[in-house]
């Protein structure tokens, strides 16, 4: 069978084994809303959680289960009537059961003999099929499990009625070659769809996932932005991708939207998204280097493996030391400055220069820049401009923020509360954006220049649209607050203007 002819099923877990994530913790409403969005992806299975674990669980796999997605809603339950029963008060599709086949788990942690665990693993499954649901049987830590004992066991739940079986690396420590090996071999007893739940603890989750498949599995197990137990499990975006555009496999996935979900997710369990991440990490379509940004601006595919829009991004490019004429030119093309060869060259030496003491250059340095070099000394022209804007905080005193902005004749105004006047300051600004552009704060930095009380302290921030528009901006001065208003601001037309060289003008509500 051709690879290409092949398709995977895509069995997320991002809402149970995603929750355990050390720190994540989601109530049944964060549950709800992410269900949807991995039903809008397109995943075939959701594992919705655990519902043996609380009422809260209980409460949020219901939910799920009544909201009539087209997904299989699964819940998750060891081989225990209690835990079935639970499972099966929620109105699921399917019941993941499990139960430990390794002699360290049996030994140490079930304190059972390897034919009290087959008897156990039979009568659960026979239970949860005489009600009528769709089971997986799990072999937990099976990749350290004794391979004739896993055999056996998996070959007597599937006569017990096992609608598939899952193949967990639980602590991340089989290979590539020995997956193959392990899926290859067990395939030549079992006959219904084989699973792969692969863990990262040496990095390797997606790697022996994708080695599984090529010898014959049909279902993967992952999570968004790899999360999960210890090191996590088999990122999503990073399988799904592979998945197409390595070995030609398809899958249901709707990949513009991975972007979209990985942001999501991590909103709203707070997991940071490491910037060097494959697909989802916010330098995985960005370039700095003059080489790359040369190529990559000619063609493409010279350095980016897929194209950004394919995932729901957009490409960016950094100005830094290591920037060359082709990308600075085009940054200021997005920026509506137009410059002749011999200013590029000016440009670009200024930019190395700054860039080789270790600063950060932002669109606004670039700018700035730019603009010294073609003689100007006026500021450029707003899209957006400040009003006036003013905070309250103190102690026993919410801190809370009010803003007035200006764009052409029309005002728009906004208050938000925060933790501290910078994130009240910062909030209002972007529940003012929501009229013009849905504009985010992606990351803040704080740098004093100067010692003392009245320390001058320089902001960096870096926002982006709803459309993946990247920009970023800088003000220096002794008030954070206003330093980082200004700042905000001036990212926020940064990103108008981008957004007008790439359509027409920005949409006003």
């Amino acid at each position: 069978m051709r690879s290409g002819s092949r398709k995977i099923t895509i069995f997320d877990t991002t809402l149970r084994d995603g929750e355990q994530t050390p720190g994540v913790s989601l109530t049944p409403e964060n549950k709800l809303q992410l269900a949807k969005q991995l039903d809008r992806l397109g995943v075939d299975i959701i594992e919705a959680g655990f519902p043996i674990t609380s009422d809260g669980e209980i409460e949020a796999v219901k939910t799920i289960a009544k909201e009539g997605l087209n997904a299989e809603i699964c819940a998750l339950a060891r081989t225990s009537k209690n835990d079935i029963d639970s499972a099966l008060s929620c109105g699921v599709d399917s019941i993941h059961m499990f139960i430990a086949t390794s002699d360290i788990h049996l030994k140490y942690k079930l304190k059972m003999t390897r034919e009290q665990v087959l008897a156990k693993a039979v009568e659960s499954v026979e239970y949860g099929k005489k009600h009528g649901v769709i089971v997986e049987f799990s072999a937990e830590d099976a990749t350290r499990s004794d391979v004739t004992y896993l055999k056996n066991v998996l070959k007597a739940v599937c006569e017990a009625g096992a609608d598939r079986v899952d193949i967990p690396d639980t602590v991340g420590v089989i290979t590539p070659e020995k997956m193959f090996s392990l899926v290859a071999d067990i395939r030549k007893t079992i006959k219904v769809p084989i699973s792969l739940h692969c863990h990262n603890d040496f990095g390797l989750a997606v790697a022996n996932t994708l080695a599984g498949i090529s010898a014959g599995a049909k279902t993967a197990h992952v999570a968004v932005n790899g999360l999960g137990e210890r090191a996590g499990n088999a990122s999503l975006e990073e399988l799904v991708m592979a998945l197409k555009c390595l070995h030609f496999m398809k899958t249901n996935i709707k990949t513009n939207l991975i972007y979209e979900t990985s942001l999501l997710v991590s909103r709203i369990t707070g997991i940071v998204i490491q910037p060097n991440k494959a697909i989802t990490g916010e330098n995985a379509f960005g370039h700095e280097s003059g080489i790359h940004t040369h190529g990559v601006l000619s063609m493409p595919l010279t350095y980016e493996p897929i194209e950004p829009e394919l995932v729901g991004r957009r490409r960016w490019i950094q100005a830094g030391k290591h920037a060359g004429g082709h990308g600075i030119e085009s940054q200021l093309k997005d920026l509506g400055i137009t410059v002749t060869p011999d200013q590029v060259k000016n440009i670009v030496e200024r930019v190395k220069n700054i860039g080789d003491t270790g600063k950060r250059l932002t669109d606004t340095d670039l700018s700035a820049i730019a603009r010294a070099v073609l003689g100007e000394t006026s500021r450029e022209e707003k899209i957006v401009n400040l009003m006036d804007f003013s905070v309250m905080t103190g102690i026993r005193v919410v801190p809370t923020a009010s803003i007035r902005l200006l764009i052409g004749e029309k005002k728009y105004v906004a208050s938000e509360t925060g933790i501290g006047p910078v994130d009240a300051a910062m909030k209002a600004i972007q529940k003012a954006s929501d009229n013009f552009g849905e504009i985010r704060l992606k990351e803040y930095r704080i740098e004093a220049i100067t010692g003392g009380s009245d320390a001058l302290a320089e902001i960096f921030v870096k926002v982006e649209d709803s459309s993946g528009v990247v920009s970023s901006a800088n003000a220096a001065g002794s008030d954070i607050v206003v330093a980082s208003v200004e700042a905000m601001l001036d990212g926020i037309n940064k990103i108008l203007i981008k957004r007008s060289r790439l359509t027409s003008k920005p949409e006003l509500k």
